[in-house]
């Protein structure tokens, strides 16, 4: 990833935050020596390796994880992200980006086929993304049902070897600057415009610590 100076990130407590709060990512690799992508929930082990392990599971019909086995792959995780315009500089010579954040995450392939280790990511993906519903759904890994939906999955580890952060919040322009597009995107009132305005605050209230 393009990574200037002003924008990186490399707290890694931040950036395993990050990929929790933002799980449902993009895992890249080689197929038939071509990239080939899959849209898939990671969960993150922050305890295991170096730099924490990713844990999930694909359809075995997908052809990615047989030859991705190995390899050194590449998962996305994209945060809030919004257009800004040029005008909410009130300034000349200004230009429209787009401001967003990002955590990619590098590490070798590893596949997951028994059973039990499969039922183990199968549970805690589920304990993981229904524990703010109510009542949440449980998976009972002991049925018929069950055994026969985990010969159609695959699920594997990615042991992370490397780990960066890209926050692109307007850090190479003035401050005040910055706070007319934090005030513009508040203006919008979406979800995601509001999310990266606070981010936008916090930045600068680092830079002033």
């Amino acid at each position: 990833m393009y990574l200037p100076d002003e924008f990186i990130v490399t707290d890694p407590n931040e950036l395993h935050a990050f990929i929790e709060q933002n799980s449902f990512g993009l895992l890249v690799s080689q197929v038939e020596g071509l990239p080939f992508a899959t849209h898939l929930p990671f969960l993150l082990d922050r305890t295991s390796g170096r730099h924490g392990v990713l844990i999930g599971h694909m359809a075995r019909a997908n052809p990615q994880w047989r030859e991705a086995r190995g390899q050194t792959v590449l998962a996305i995780f994209a945060g809030p992200h919004a257009y800004i315009s040029p005008t909410w500089y009130e300034a000349e010579h200004v230009v429209p980006t787009w401001n967003y954040t990002a955590v990619h995450v590098y590490g070798s392939f590893e596949i997951v086929e028994d059973e039990e280790s499969l039922l183990d990511i199968v549970g805690k993906s589920v304990r993981f993304y229904e524990k703010p519903l109510s009542p949440p759904w449980t998976f009972d890994g002991s049925t018929t049902f069950a055994r026969r939906l985990l010969a159609q999955i695959v699920g594997f580890r990615i042991a992370i070897e490397r780990i960066e952060g890209k926050w692109k919040l307007n850090q190479n322009h003035p401050i005040e600057r910055r706070l007319k597009v934090i005030r513009s995107l508040r203006s919008r009132g979406d979800e995601n415009a509001l999310v990266l305005a606070d981010l936008m605050e916090a930045t600068l209230r680092e830079e002033e610590d």
